[in-house]
């Protein structure tokens, strides 16, 4: 599976970013994949590759460019609950500062890019995203409509900007919210909000998860929740997106 280590033009500097695609010399659908808070990594170039096996350009750029390239602050090979908070200690400054209108100047850099590969087709595109990601995917969804297809987010806080913005996708969703982020009556509010936006969608609590349950290098980690996230990530991606 081939990889690239890339740079990515942004209005602030240069964005580092993952990229991996199939090894066939054609066009594939592009897909922009926002990590979690802890950034790219080899967790999250497992799911960019195994994303990449299955037809589509997958590019993964470093949210916190701004702060250094990625890893931007220092991980342990296996994040454990016990080391989580002082991880994340470090980290929040960094979200906190990555406020709604950098998202989303950045958010314009990583699709013209994506878009203008010479390995990506001419058709629409899919953002996905896990975490603080599964929120900038939603943003960029709703900012882009007309480019962007299919959205999906997991574990991600996807109502945390209200339902005006949900009101704003046109794309096709999935949401795959952990069990323990997401009771059922929040669930049934955040649902009313995509009925109300008319869009294709799926939202469901993934039974028996807790908040980051797609990270191979978490205790948070749930190999039935990790397939269910394929199960329902594929299929929206394959109906959404064309393949020339």
């Amino acid at each position: 599976m081939p990889t690239k280590t890339l740079l990515i033009p942004t209005g602030d500097g240069q964005a580092d970013a993952f990229a991996a695609f199939p090894d066939h010399g054609e066009r594939h659908p592009g897909v922009l994949m926002y990590p979690d808070g802890f950034g790219i990594r080899p967790a999250l170039r497992e799911l960019a590759r195994e994303l990449a096996g299955h037809g589509y350009y997958v590019l993964v750029p470093n949210i916190f460019y701004r702060h250094g390239p990625a890893p931007v602050t220092e991980l342990p090979e296996h994040i454990t609950e016990e080391a989580r908070p002082q991880v994340f200690a470090r980290l929040m400054p960094l979200i906190e500062a990555h406020t709604t209108e950098r998202a989303l100047r950045d958010a314009d850099s990583y699709l013209e890019f994506l878009t203008t590969r010479p390995e990506t087709g001419t058709g629409p595109v899919a953002v996905t995203g896990y975490c603080i990601g599964g929120l900038l995917a939603v943003r960029t969804a709703a900012a882009h409509t007309g480019q962007v297809a299919a959205v999906a987010a997991f574990h991600g806080p996807v109502g945390a900007d209200g339902p005006r913005l949900l009101s704003s996708l046109t794309a096709q969703v999935h949401f795959g919210h952990a069990e323990g982020d997401m009771t059922p009556e929040a669930l049934g509010e955040l649902n009313q909000a995509l009925d109300a936006a008319g869009v294709g969608y799926t939202s469901e609590i993934y039974p028996g998860t807790v908040h980051g349950f797609t990270m191979s290098d978490t205790d948070s980690f749930s190999p039935a929740g990790l397939r269910r996230h394929w199960d329902r990530l594929l299929p929206l991606l394959d109906r959404a997106l064309v393949r020339r």
